[in-house]
């Protein structure tokens, strides 16, 4: 069987358009899979467009049996990564195959060695492309697709990458609330002390001084997740691409920001979850697509908190709760019925205790492997 597995580089715009359309092969007939806009994922892909190549570098691969494309991964070096970790650590992603384990082994194989020849003596993933953006694999909640942003995958994955000897980097879990539950009242008065002490203002994001507004968000983020396992410190063109590729789906009532005696001291982004939109366009905006987009953004009944933080010198004086409050009173306005909170490293305690007392439930967990190169 391995002698008919061919493993290639992805070389031109044809070979681009194969592997950024597997998935459709993968996952044809399953109802929870969520297929992404072909487009947004070249764009993310491309070394001219994502401001994240700037200071990484990516190879895609295609395994080919019998001269059909069956199985596609990428090698990654984040070396703003290296640098901040001090560790030769490379990454594979956007990894999709079919139920065939010695494809897998194939694919795995190839990034392994490409790995090894630029020095990296640990390969971690899924990270795609890296590990602040969609990564791991899902291994519990296969009942439901996943939110905006988050991965989803078959449950064989996960047979075949520890098969392959891969070993549990983190666990990285996914929280349920339902929207239309009451406020617990402690809870509910402790926010409204906060609210009026004069040291803390809680606003909206202004979504129209966005650019003043994501040098305030980058400010937050590089401080509140430095000491995170997964943290890499994002750049201004990173902040900028990210804020202009999300400003048109963001909504203002559920990004709350607190600031504390006029400084920024957290913020709360959650994002309508469009997952619902784009499980109905196959792929495509365009030519007809853009009418489903128009009609179904409008039905959305779900958001995800994507990312929560409270700079260090501001934690326990009740910032988080005071965020997710916000971002639970806004997603109600929007009307929608249930949020995810999400995802939250296993470990993080600081941030699982709070969204506890508000009787969440933990209905999905994800997995993030590393494997030793040598």
């Amino acid at each position: 069987m391995r002698d008919l597995i061919k493993i290639e580089k992805v070389k031109n715009k044809k070979d681009l358009d194969l592997f950024v359309k597997l998935p459709f092969k993968i996952y044809k007939g399953d109802k929870n899979f969520v297929p992404p806009l072909i487009s947004d994922v070249k764009e993310t892909l491309s070394k001219n467009k994502n401001p994240y190549f700037q200071h990484a570098d990516i190879e895609l691969f295609l395994a080919y049996l019998k001269n059909e494309v069956v199985g596609r991964i990428a090698g990654i070096i984040d070396y703003n990564y290296i640098n901040h970790h001090q560790k030769n650590v490379g990454f594979f992603g956007f990894f999709e195959v079919i139920n065939n384990f010695e494809v897998s082994c194939a694919l795995f194989d190839t990034v392994k060695e490409w790995l090894r020849k630029k020095g990296m003596e640990l390969m971690v993933g899924p990270a795609n492309p890296a590990l602040n953006d969609e990564c791991a694999f899902l291994y519990e909640g296969f009942d439901s697709p996943p939110v905006i942003k988050m991965s989803y995958n078959p449950p064989y994955y996960l047979e075949f990458v520890e098969r392959y000897g891969m070993e549990k980097a983190k666990d990285l879990y996914a929280y349920y609330i339902n929207l239309e539950q009451f406020v617990p009242q402690k809870i509910a008065d402790l926010i409204e002390k906060l609210k009026k002490k004069e040291r803390f203002q809680i606003r909206k994001v202004n979504l129209k001084k966005l650019d003043e507004e994501l040098k305030k968000i980058k400010e937050i983020y590089n401080d509140a997740w430095q000491e995170n396992w997964d943290f890499t410190p994002l750049t201004d063109k990173e902040i900028n691409y990210l804020g202009k590729k999300l400003k048109p789906i963001a909504k203002s009532e559920i990004i709350p920001i607190v600031e504390i005696d006029g400084e920024p001291a957290g913020m709360s982004i959650a994002l309508p979850n469009y997952n619902e939109v784009l499980i109905h366009l196959k792929g495509k905006l365009f030519p007809f697509g853009i009418f489903k987009f128009l009609y179904y953004q409008r039905k959305i009944k779900s958001g995800r908190v994507w990312a929560l933080g409270v700079k260090k010198k501001f934690r326990k004086t009740g910032v988080d709760a005071l965020l997710y409050y916000e971002s639970f009173l806004g997603g109600k306005k929007l009307g929608y019925e249930w949020g995810e909170v999400s995802w939250i490293l296993e470990d993080n305690v600081e941030m699982i205790r709070p969204i506890e007392k508000w009787g969440v439930k933990l209905y999905k967990k994800y997995r993030v492997y590393q494997y030793k190169i040598t």
